[in-house]
């Protein structure tokens, strides 16, 4: 079943004005809660948006690399408390990456933009933007904003022979071979 999912996850630009029900965000929530986190530190932390203002302002947080966010029914900001783990970006990745499964399982589309380390201008990150914006304190940075609907377009899965397999070695690097 699992492999299922991951052949059909695809990021989604482009997403219907249809809502995404409370239980449906409620699963995605949960599966990032569940997460794994290193030493049990769960140094994330999540903000659920759902007011179209405020999915518009955030499509902006990043100029060419968040404008889909505008159109997504929900939004969730990953962040990470970077008191409590020196880890907090892997385990954003691992909650926000395994939210992204559930989406595919729920019958939602989704899409990563990520933050950490993009600049909103010359003068301002898209963390400090988003931060302000959202009332985050110094020490939660923003990982990535993933965006959920329901899926506008089809995004086929990627064949399995276009996988790129030649990226996989044994015991070794460069051994191709077992």
């Amino acid at each position: 079943m699992f492999k299922e999912i991951a052949e059909n996850r695809r990021s989604i630009r482009k997403f219907s004005k249809r809502k995404i029900e409370q239980e449906k965000i409620d699963v995605l929530l949960e599966v990032a809660l569940r997460s794994p986190s290193a030493r049990g530190s769960r140094s994330w932390e999540f903000i659920v948006i759902t007011e179209p203002e405020l999915l518009e302002k955030i499509s902006l947080a990043r100029p060419g690399g968040a404008a889909f966010i505008k159109n997504a029914s929900v939004a969730i900001v990953v962040c990470g408390d970077t008191s409590k783990s020196a880890l907090w970006v892997e385990n954003c990745a691992i909650a926000a990456v395994s939210m992204q499964y559930a989406a595919t399982s729920l019958g939602l589309g989704s899409r990563w933009a990520h933050m950490r380390g993009k600049d909103y201008n010359e003068e301002q990150s898209s963390r400090d933007y988003l931060a302000e914006l959202l009332g985050c304190p110094d020490n939660v940075d923003i990982e990535c904003v993933i965006a959920f609907g329901y899926a506008d377009e089809e995004a086929a899965p990627y064949p399995k022979e276009d996988l790129p397999f030649d990226k996989v070695s044994y015991n070794r690097f460069g051994q191709k071979t077992a």
